[in-house]
């Protein structure tokens, strides 16, 4: 069971596609099959189910997540080594489902330590915890829980999400309304699994209701422009919205609802060595000033 084996088998499992696989890792599908096998043969069960199409079977599942624990600690510790070496800067990757919430705190890092490379990488967060557990990734940001086993976690911002309407819809003027009142709205939302999306699904079926999308997609930079344009509402977090530079480009009105809220976390992995660069940049956004100073909403 050598390390080669190992990373051939978790592009396998990534791709569920022996052929596709092979073309990535640029090897021949016979000998890539045999590695598979051998594997096989050495844990003494299948890893993939191979009716129809192949698939990752749960002790697939189950072998992929430590194989990728323990070559991320290889790789952990190859940094490590490197960066006490060299004396380079060094790099820190950084995970989030958006990234214009950081503009500042990363262009103060960047600032004080601009030797250091900073990696961005936008992920979904059902893949953050397997993705820092692997050493994939140095931080990430959620705006919605993740897996918390084997993680450590600091809370940075909760803050509320404002209704945002074109100017000169009837709701514009008001100052707060109930999600019941927004049941037949057009909503521009993001994809299925994204946070925003999640919230939205969430205050609607809290009280039997479904949103109304009509306008679905992950450039949630272009909210402000479509709802601009009329093609419906949506859901703004506070700090976004006080960070958007077009102004007056809708109404931000408040909803009667508890849990129309955000809340951003960073998390690293538990007892795992992160870099002085990973170190530093994590210091840095936990530093930050993310309390918006003004009582009342902007206008995006």
């Amino acid at each position: 069971m050598d390390l080669n084996s190992l990373r051939q088998f978790l592009v396998v499992a990534r791709l569920e596609h022996l052929s596709h696989a092979a073309d990535e890792l640029r090897v021949a599908q016979p000998s890539l099959s045999r590695t598979i096998a051998r594997l096989e043969g050495e844990l003494r069960t299948p890893l993939f189910d191979r009716a129809g199409r192949l698939r990752l079977n749960d002790a697939g599942k189950l072998f992929r997540d430590y194989v990728e624990r323990a070559l991320g600690e290889l790789e952990a510790g190859r940094r490590a080594v490197a960066e006490a070496s060299s004396g380079t800067f060094g790099t820190v990757r950084l995970a989030s489902e958006t990234f214009l919430t950081f503009i500042g705190p990363l262009t103060a890092f960047k600032r004080a330590r601009p030797g250091v490379e900073v990696e961005l990488r936008q992920t979904a967060a059902a893949e953050m915890a397997r993705r820092l557990l692997a050493h994939d990734v140095d931080l990430c940001v959620a705006s919605q829980p993740i897996h918390p086993d084997g993680l450590e976690a600091v809370p940075l911002l909760d803050e509320p999400m404002w209704l945002a309407t074109p100017l000169d819809h009837p709701l514009a003027g008001r100052t707060l309304v109930t999600i019941e009142e927004l049941a037949d709205e057009p909503f521009i939302a993001a994809g299925e699994g994204h946070w925003h999306r999640r919230l939205l699904d969430r205050l609607f079926a809290a009280r039997g209701l479904t949103p109304k999308i009509v306008c679905e997609g992950d450039e949630l930079s272009a909210i402000a422009e479509l709802i601009k344009a009329g093609l419906g509402v949506s859901l703004v977090p506070d700090l976004a919205a006080r960070l958007n530079p077009s102004p007056s480009a809708a109404a931000l009105i408040a909803v009667d609802a508890p849990d129309c809220r955000r809340t951003l976390t960073l998390y690293w992995g538990a007892g795992s060595h992160l870099s002085a660069a990973a170190r530093g940049l994590r210091d840095t956004i936990i530093g930050w000033d993310w309390m918006p100073r003004e009582a009342m909403p902007p206008r995006l």
